[in-house]
């Protein structure tokens, strides 16, 4: 192996450390069977009244006070009705008291143990939108506090071919809150229109908040590396604002002016809020609870739109989108969505985003749906990775191939220069010119293939087009392929033995011991040659199987591409040897037939 590749090698792997060890994942979230069970709990558990004064938690209702305001005497006692609203793409069960949601479960999604719908409501709360606003005497109010009316009589609702509305309504003092949903067949959008009359009887004149309680519930098995995922998300000025918390306990962020969107999201699923006027600014708030060993720990998220107070007749009006992060469905909008999904450092980002977005989305959906299977779009998709940068492996094996005959020039030089650096470096220049050999050509085209490599780490992380994908023994290609279970745990690697890590791990002796094979026997190569592998199947253990499929069917193409370099380069020589030999025969014919020409004419002469 030549040098270069070597020192590539390892700068690749110091880069891999660093990373992993930037990315390290937070503390693992709540996953106890408590708030499992809470999840799901029948609605009725939503008619127990809320209590008067609550804590100000991310996502608890905001009471500063007793609701003794006779503004809202005629709305503080009712009987809290559920309606379930039936779409071919989730069950959505709002609730009388609040207005709001209280269940939103998606039909095509299950969490990780395959049965259970995904659910986007944290249902351990008394809903997930509501209005917050203050009174003119000084009262938080919260509306999911409040109790509604509504002229919907039927208690499940079937979305079909056609919009359904169903209207809220709750009077406060000698005004009134209107709210009205609109379900969309065969979309998760969701419009919500707001109305209020005499607004500035019952609020201020800093207007009103529209809050997302809760944050999205975890659906993923690994709940550590989807709280890495998870956090509140807004747009302002063009610029993607979050606060996530793997690194505080609490963040809060603040921002004035027009905001295009705010959104709560885990690792594959989104609840995103988008006003169509202007707004007054947003709030992202987090908050973990519990300390990481209690089982009780968990992560709580809050995201608010701040509203200015409307005109009398003015109507408020905002799209919900509620459901997976699909990256075609959230383009649609036009409003960077899709950038809420983290693509790294920002160093890298500004290639890893385009590549995923413009080539591994489009390229892998079309794949997917002609093979039927995304394992196999994966494995073809390596191929084709292959293919494209075919150019670049051979120039760079070539450049290799010409180092290698030039190593006895350069060891003369290392020897006669031993005393004097410059002098070597210099007269190693020289030689290269002279031979034409650029000697980080074997280096560069390998160092060129990174940017897909990275791009492809970072987007088989987050790509809901694998999630719960199965391939072999792999159930969940975004998931680990565990093949055999530890009884202990090792610290960064795990309780489970990958079996496409394993594998993976495997194909890469075998392809440095093809390329290391027509290079100079090396004590430090050999060591490498096993350590890298070893290295790279200890970081690569927790992380997706689709990445790891990847990877080993790259490795397996780069062996057989390596194979085929080399022959091809060993044909070229011997062809090169045996035109050479020909070439001196035909020098040495045409040497003696002129050495007998000049005989027989030296011979005509002397007569």
């Amino acid at each position: 192996m030549d040098r270069n590749v070597v020192i590539a090698t390892i700068l690749t792997a110091l880069i891999m450390f660093v990373w992993l060890w930037w990315l390290a994942p937070p503390p693992p979230p709540l996953t106890t069977a408590a708030r499992d069970s809470l999840q799901q709990e029948d609605t009725a558990a939503q008619e127990t009244p809320v209590p008067e004064e609550t804590p100000a938690s991310p996502g608890a209702p905001l009471l500063a006070g007793p609701l003794s305001d006779t503004l809202l005497a005629a709305a503080r006692n009712g009987r809290a009705r559920t309606i379930t609203i039936e779409t071919d793409l989730y069950e959505a069960r709002l609730s009388t008291k609040g207005a709001t949601l209280v269940s939103l479960k998606l039909k095509k999604y299950k969490q990780y143990d395959f049965e259970t719908p995904v659910q986007l409501v944290d249902t351990t709360k008394p809903g997930a939108l509501s209005l917050v606003f203050t009174t003119p005497t000084n009262h938080l109010v919260d509306t999911r506090a409040l109790y509604f009316r509504t002229a919907t009589t039927a208690d499940t609702i079937r979305v079909a071919d056609e919009p359904v509305e169903v209207a809220f309504e709750v009077p406060v003092g000698d005004g009134r809150i209107r709210q009205v949903y609109t379900f969309l067949p065969g979309d998760y959008e969701v419009r919500l229109r707001v109305e209020q009359e005499g607004a500035a009887t019952f609020s201020t004149i800093e207007g009103y908040e529209l809050v997302w309680n809760g944050g999205v519930p975890f659906a993923e098995r690994d709940r550590d590396d989807e709280a890495r995922h998870s956090g509140a998300f807004a747009r302002s000025g063009g610029e993607l604002e979050k606060i996530t918390l793997d690194r505080h306990r609490t963040e809060e962020k603040r921002l004035a002016g027009q905001v295009d969107w705010v959104a709560v999201k885990n690792k594959f699923f989104t609840a995103v809020m988008i006003p169509s006027g202007e707004t007054r600014g947003a709030e992202l708030v987090g908050e973990r609870l519990g300390e990481p060993e209690d089982p009780s720990y968990w992560e709580d998220y809050a995201a608010r739109l701040l509203m200015p107070r409307p005109e009398d007749g003015q109507v408020d009006e905002f799209r919900l989108y509620l459901g997976p992060m699909e990256y075609f469905r959230l383009a649609r909008y036009d409003l960077g969505l899709y950038d809420m999904v983290d693509y790294g450092w920002d160093a890298f980002e500004w290639m890893t985003r385009p590549l995923a977005k413009f080539v591994f989305i489009p390229l892998f959906t079309l794949l997917g749906r002609l093979l039927g299977n995304y394992g196999l779009a994966i494995i073809v998709f390596a191929l084709l990775v292959k293919i494209a940068l075919y150019p670049l492996t051979r120039a760079s094996f070539r450049n290799m191939a010409k180092m290698r005959e030039l190593q006895p020039e350069l060891e003369a030089i290392r020897e006669k220069y031993a005393d004097n650096p410059q002098k070597q470096q210099e007269a190693m220049m020289k030689l290269y010119r002279e031979k034409k050999i650029n000697p980080l050509g074997g280096c560069l085209p390998m160092l060129l293939q990174w940017p897909v490599l990275i791009a492809l780490w970072q987007y088989f992380q987050q790509s809901l087009i694998v999630r719960q994908q199965a391939f072999l023994w792999a159930k969940d290609l975004s998931a680990p392929d565990p093949i055999l279970h530890l009884p202990f745990k090792i610290p960064l690697y795990g309780d489970f033995v990958a079996g496409f890590t394993l594998l993976m791990g495997l194909s890469m002796i075998i392809q440095m011991r093809i390329q290391s094979a027509s290079t100079p026997s090396n004590p430090q190569t050999k060591i490498l040659t096993y350590v890298f592998p070893v290295f790279i199947f200890a970081i690569f253990n927790r992380l997706s199987s689709a990445l790891n499929l990847y990877y080993l069917c790259y490795n397996i193409f780069s062996a057989i591409q390596q194979f085929w370099i080399n022959r091809s380069l060993e044909r070229e020589k011997a062809k090169a040897a045996v035109d050479g030999q020909g070439d001196r025969r035909a020098a040495q014919k045409a040497a003696r037939k002129a050495a007998e020409a000049r005989r027989k004419k030296k011979a005509r002469t002397r007569r």
